[in-house]
């Protein structure tokens, strides 16, 4: 590891501890957050995750300003589900309707910036179980006490479940992030060692202030995570990058077949960002077995950004509104 890094991680990881909701609630000084959760078809965990928010962060105390849950085509309750507990629920292909929609993640996090307002804008996923308010509050604090920091991942446990532990042994038992490990982590390692030093580059929390946010391209699907941290280090620098430990995260996860087409997506991401020129052949072939034996499915790999949001007329005219 850098030496550059391991000052970097003496100065800016902290635990959620570190700093107490009255100390955040005091640091604010007219600062305004926004908390976004995109979401498909999580009717199961939306519901709580926004209770926890406007219960412990909006009502017991004044620190998050702004809830929105981003609905990317739910077909079960989640749109439901999410207004009854207390959200602002905007659907995707609402946003921007002049440009059309494609799926993918990173698609609904860039429409967020368009139908919020917050100073700081939080994202937070909304498969998460036994959800903490920790989550909001550890990753927005040093945005709040550090003037410096503009960008802030969570990290934390990752535990699989029991129907994957006995599968594992050693100290990765039960540890999930498997397409960090193997595929991002190698990645961050070798082309961008300055970012060797996060725990959750992947994670799907993460904080930063709307103006760094605002300035950088967006990967529309699994790519984004690691496309705006690389982003952000080469737009602010590494001091200005930081990482706060907000416990164990427990949530869905996806089959291997997912985490390929995840892992293919990320590639593609570092890869675009390694040399902007043609890719060949974005796509991914999988195989299933049918009753004739193994059957190939090819899946498109994202190949699409959004560009920063300043650069989008309707978004620089509500800005100067």
């Amino acid at each position: 590891m850098l030496e550059e890094v391991e000052r970097w991680l003496t100065r800016r990881s902290w635990s959620a501890a570190d700093r107490p909701l009255d100390r955040l609630v005091a640091a604010k000084r007219g600062t305004t957050i926004s908390v976004v959760l995109p979401a498909l078809d999580e009717e199961s965990t939306v519901g709580e995750i926004v209770t926890v928010i406007r219960r412990e962060l909006m009502e017991a105390v004044p620190l998050v300003d702004e809830l929105v849950v981003v609905d990317s085509g739910s077909t079960d309750r989640t749109p439901e589900v999410a207004a009854a507990a207390g959200a602002r629920v905007v659907h995707r292909d609402a946003i921007l309707p002049r440009i059309p929609a494609v799926p993918g993640k990173g698609e609904v996090l860039w429409r967020s910036l368009m139908v919020t307002s917050g100073d700081i804008v939080c994202f937070i996923d909304a498969d998460l179980r036994e959800f903490s308010a920790d989550f909001v509050s550890g990753i927005v604090g040093p945005l709040l006490t550090e003037p410096d920091v503009q960008f802030v991942k969570g990290m934390y446990d990752r535990p699989l479940g029991p129907e994957f532990d006995a599968l594992a042994s050693g100290k990765a038992a039960g540890q999930g992030g498997r397409v960090t490990e193997l595929v991002a982590r190698p990645l961050l390692n070798l082309h961008w060692p300055q970012l060797a030093g996060f725990v959750q580059p992947l994670g799907g929390e993460y904080a930063a202030r709307r103006s760094l946010l605002e300035r950088l391209p967006f990967p529309v699907g699994y790519g984004v995570e690691l496309g705006l941290l690389v982003d952000a280090l080469h737009t602010v620098g590494l001091d200005a990058l930081a990482q706060v430990d907000v416990g164990s995260r427990k949530h869905r996860h996806q089959d291997e077949q997912a985490l390929g087409r995840m892992a293919a997506a990320i590639y593609r991401t570092a890869q675009l960002r390694l040399s902007r020129g043609h890719l060949v052949r974005p796509s991914l072939t999988q195989f299933e077995r049918g009753e004739d034996g193994f059957v190939p499915r090819t899946y498109a790999v994202d190949t699409e950004e959004r560009p920063p949001m300043r650069e989008i007329g309707e978004y620089a005219a509500r800005r100067a509104a």
